[in-house]
């Protein structure tokens, strides 16, 4: 007997026979291996979980190239020892010192829903969630630090709120944010002390992407991560 598929899922269950053909038809060596040495991806990619960005798609990568982590605004927590639930800490805990990754990348995109929840706090307007608000609270700083900064506004006060840049200016400019939030995430992955002795060391890299949903475009950071340069336009 046939197990019953949803009409909505039929497509999905279409494209995982297209991958058993692929991959376990006419690359099942490549599947073999890793089935029996394990994973041993290079990359640790840090993603939104935004439906029109997926990492995987984007890379075109294979099975065992890419260690994922996907979340909302792709945010990275800082270290925290707080707290026994975490799968963003716990997945990159494991990509760094089970797996051995040589680079951390962090994808941002354009149109996030993630960046505009932060906005729409900063204006007063909390998203009423139970989690999302607080979650993207984690992107507060690297706002402050580095989107206002591009726009010529003062810093933030001890309360971590913008007070010289109208939100407008950052509405308009939200790219910006959603720039300055991916190096606020590679910040806060240098409080990972394991991350930081690899990164000292030579062992490590991260680095920083921004995708522009309108026309494909992708920016990076540079070698020190303090600016966006365009990769392919």
């Amino acid at each position: 007997m046939q197990a019953f598929i949803h009409p909505t899922l039929s497509k999905l269950f279409d494209g995982i026979k297209g991958f058993q053909q692929r991959f376990y038809g006419l690359h099942s060596t490549d599947m073999q291996h890793l089935v029996e040495h394990g994973q041993r991806p290079k990359v640790l990619l840090i993603a939104c979980s935004d439906s029109r960005v997926d990492p995987a798609l984007l890379t075109d990568a294979a099975p065992g190239d890419l260690f994922v982590l996907r979340n909302v605004a792709n945010l990275v927590p800082p270290y925290c020892l707080e707290g026994k639930y975490d799968s963003a800490r716990s997945a990159i805990e494991y990509a760094v010192r089970d797996l051995a990754v040589e680079h951390i990348v962090i994808l941002g995109h354009a149109h996030c829903g993630g960046i505009q929840a932060l906005l729409n706090t900063l204006s007063g307007q909390k998203p009423q969630r139970d989690f999302i608000g607080d979650w993207v609270s984690i992107a507060m700083d690297g706002c402050c630090r580095y989107a206002v900064d591009q726009l010529g506004g003062a810093e933030a006060d001890n309360s971590g709120l913008v007070r010289e840049v109208d939100i407008d200016s950052l509405r308009t400019h939200q790219h910006l944010v959603e720039r300055a939030s991916i190096r606020g995430s590679l910040d806060n992955l240098c409080s990972y002390p394991w991350i930081k002795e690899r990164v000292d060391t030579g062992k490590l890299g991260l680095h920083g992407w921004w995708f522009d949903l309108e026309t494909g475009d992708l920016w990076a950071t540079n070698e020190d991560n303090t600016a966006f340069l365009p990769v392919i336009e």
